[in-house]
């Protein structure tokens, strides 16, 4: 372990927050302490408790640190030999006797580009399946649908988020950062410093919308209509950019038809909102000259997921807002790799650089970086919800990488049991999460302070994660771990085990795509503290790559769908399909997407019509209450990780149900009083927690925890048509008293 401190990025939330890890004060082989990096940009030293207390998970106490294998009904330690021969063994097993797409792969949206690039490589060479996606469809999938639709690209936010506190409003949908990314309520805080105005949309009234000028709380699953009446206002009182909607998109007519038949009182009835708060929330965003509208997971994760989040769009693209600066739209990435992981062949139906599986020059070029024929490559597979149902059925046995599906899947006493029904499971994890514990063969695999790979934050910015401690002996990295599987079933090479190493061939597979990464380097991302994407590789007559669908961006960064960029850095590197290139300047990155052009075939940005419709389940007599679900600051995700350090454990030891005193003496509960809250699909018990912060209507459990208050276990597996994302957000329940 080097002496001084080692620059690096926290594991958890798409912020990737910079910080140092030191050796610790005993000088114990492994033992790192957090200490501010006050140079990288995000956060400014700044960092969260998870973050600061992330070198807990590293202990031995806590992590794997040998194979596990099933022996007799028990997992017990194995060689990695032992392991890994189980493993093939059983993937051959499962193809021989029922095809390739018998084998499933499930990814995470936490794991580095290199390890979700070649988990997508592995499942379409190696196993030659269909079969693979990943436990970000659960996250901004709606998000990246809708803005693929409307600006024929998705990156979370199109614009860093230093811009957020020289904009003039910000209306955030659906997001409580101040619990799930607490180093960004500073730009939150310097926007209001710098006169500018917050509206927070939210059915509880959480620390975040404490911070508002105007907190909206419609019911949940109303975003769709509140979006929509705000736009029949807009049209209403004369607020929309004419010029901007003649010049720089489509589709407007039609859209504005559909806006004008949710008139206020309508959506007033529909939301709860009231007719004066929606006025106010139009004069909020629109007087100023800039503003944005940020969405998270409370619009996306709907039914209806993509056209709640494109009528906020179209909110952006009427005022004149979305594509100019300090103004438009962006998506606040949950996982720590959300934005990296969709891009680069982890989801079902995409390959690396963002292109499409079912695109044939996508699939020449990358089956051209890879060595093998494009009609080799097999069609896109079942999204993530899809493929967990399927376990046990069509698919035989399953490859999991960095998930805990167990708990964080909606029905997930239904997974559940799908998973315990397959006839080989094996999983790769730090921990033994609840699902790891149903494996077959349980792989301990590196983490992020032991193990060198990049991410990408939920600004479009790639990052260098360096290795700061060696890995306890026993541990090894996903990236051997396929290394050494891809040998035992027979393809020997195109699986390097040096993580740099597989970057140059993503940047390779990348290069010409939305998400081009060709002109990144590790040793750019060391020297200027990440680079945007996209960034093409500079060819030999001084013109960049530029992605699919876009034209050619010139190396100052000015072209088309580009923004200022950082300063330029010389480089050596090879082009698509193993091309050289020339040195020439280097792109600087694209900070600021969409500000001359779209990145659709016109250049223009779309507006989509949408109208509101219910949700997929709704309040009954037998259900009668709203469930929503969410974080707390101090757990993460599944809580695989976050549930074994002591200090976060203390701060949130367990699940609860959060309800109006209203509610709460209708059903004669009180403070700390078990609560049963039931669905359709099943019943969950926790303390109540009874605060005039949420809507009367309204219950809320955090998703943190396993056993008998498995949020998920309620939760509705109803998919939204585009994104196939799970209705997480809004199901009906309702409440019994326990023990009385």
């Amino acid at each position: 372990m080097p002496n001084s401190a080692t620059p690096t990025h926290c594991p958890y939330c798409a912020l990737q927050c910079g910080m140092n890890l030191t050796p610790g004060a005993d000088g114990t082989e492994g033992v790192v302490v957090v200490t501010e990096r006050a140079d990288f940009p995000v956060n400014r030293g700044a960092l969260c408790g998870k973050g600061r207390t992330a070198p807990a998970v590293l202990s031995s106490r806590v992590r794997l640190t040998s194979p596990l294998v099933r022996r007799a009904g028990n997992l017990e330690p194995a060689s990695w030999d032992e392991a890994l021969d189980r493993i093939a063994e059983g993937l051959t097993r499962t193809r021989t006797e029922h095809g390739p797409d018998a084998c499933g792969v499930f990814g995470g949206g936490g794991l580095t580009n290199e390890k979700a690039y070649l988990l997508g490589k592995f499942a379409r060479i190696v196993l030659g399946t269909s079969q693979i996606d990943y436990n970000g469809r659960f996250c901004m999938s709606s998000a990246a649908a809708a803005g693929t639709k409307a600006f024929g690209l998705d990156r979370g936010l199109p614009f860093p988020l230093e811009d957020i506190p020289r904009t003039g409003c910000v209306v955030l949908v659906g997001s409580n950062l101040a619990e799930t990314m607490p180093p960004a309520l500073r730009y939150l805080t310097e926007l209001k410093e710098n006169g500018g105005k917050l509206i927070v949309i939210d059915p509880r009234r959480t620390r975040t919308a404490e911070q508002a000028d105007l907190h909206l709380s419609p019911r949940p699953g109303t975003d769709l209509a509140l979006a929509l009446g705000l736009l029949h206002l807009i049209v209403a009182e004369g607020r929309v950019d004419e010029e901007y909607i003649r010049e720089r998109t489509s589709g407007w007519e039609e859209a504005r038809a559909a806006a004008m038949a949710h008139w206020p009182e309508y959506v007033e009835r529909i939301t709860g909102v009231s007719v004066p708060q929606l006025r106010e929330a139009v004069r909020l965003f629109c007087e100023p000259e800039h503003a944005m509208v940020l969405t998270a997971r409370g619009p996306e994760q709907q039914s209806k997921g993509t056209d709640t989040v494109g009528a906020w769009i179209n909110l952006t693209l009427a005022t004149g807002r979305a594509g100019r600066p300090l103004s438009g739209y962006g998506c606040l990435t949950g996982q720590g790799n959300g934005q990296g992981g969709r891009e680069h062949g982890q989801k079902a139906d995409q390959l690396p650089g963002y292109r499409k599986l079912v695109d044939p020059e996508a699939r020449r070029h990358v089956a051209e970086v890879w060595g093998v024929d494009p009609d080799s490559l097999p069609g896109p597979g079942r999204s993530a919800y899809e493929l967990l149902d399927a376990l046990g059925g069509d698919i035989k046995s399953l490859l999991l990488m960095g998930s805990n599906p167990v708990v964080s899947a909606p029905r997930a006493a239904h997974i559940e049991e799908r998973i315990r029904s397959l006839d080989f499971l094996a999983v790769c994890d730090v921990v033994l999460s609840e699902t790891a514990a149903l494996a077959d063969v349980v792989l301990p695999v590196t983490q992020w302070a032991e193990e060198t790979g990049t991410t990408t934050n939920l600004e479009g910015r790639v990052l260098l994660r360096r290795r700061a401690i060696t890995p306890p002996e026993g541990v090894r990295s996903d990236l051997e771990v396929m290394h050494e599987l891809a040998a035992r079933l027979g393809v020997e090479k195109g699986f390097p085990t040096d993580a740099e190493e597989v970057f140059e061939e993503l940047r390779r597979a990348s290069a010409g795509g939305l998400a081009d990464y060709s002109g990144i380097t590790y040793r750019r991302l060391a020297e200027e503290n990440g680079v945007f994407w996209p960034c093409p590789a500079p060819v030999n007559d001084g013109e960049a790559v530029s992605g699919a669908g876009l034209e050619p961006v010139t190396g100052t960064g000015g072209g088309p769908v580009a923004g200022a960029g950082g300063g330029p850095v010389a480089e050596q590197v090879a082009g698509g399909g193993g091309s050289p290139v020339e040195s020439a300047e280097a792109h600087p990155g694209t900070p600021r997407l969409f500000l001359d052009r779209f990145a659709t075939e016109d250049g223009r940005a779309r507006f989509v019509p949408v109208s509101h419709r219910a949700s997929a389940e709704e309040p009954d007599a037998e259900y009668p209450v709203l469930l929503t679900t969410g974080r707390v600051v101090a757990q993460y995700q599944s809580g695989a990780q976050t549930r074994r350090v002591e200090e976060l454990n203390s701060a949130a030891p367990g699940p609860f149900v959060e309800l109006h005193p209203r509610l709460a003496e209708r059903l004669g509960a009180a403070e700390g009083d078990p609560v049963a809250v039931v669905s359709r699909r099943g019943r969950a018990v926790a303390p109540a927690r009874i605060t005039t912060t949420i809507r009367p209507d309204t219950v809320f459990m955090p998703f943190h925890w396993p056993g008998e208050g498995r949020a998920n276990t309620l939760t509705n597996p109803a998919l939204d048509p585009t994104s196939r994302m799970p209705e997480f957000k809004t199901c009906a329940v309702r409440l019994e008293t326990v023990g009385k």
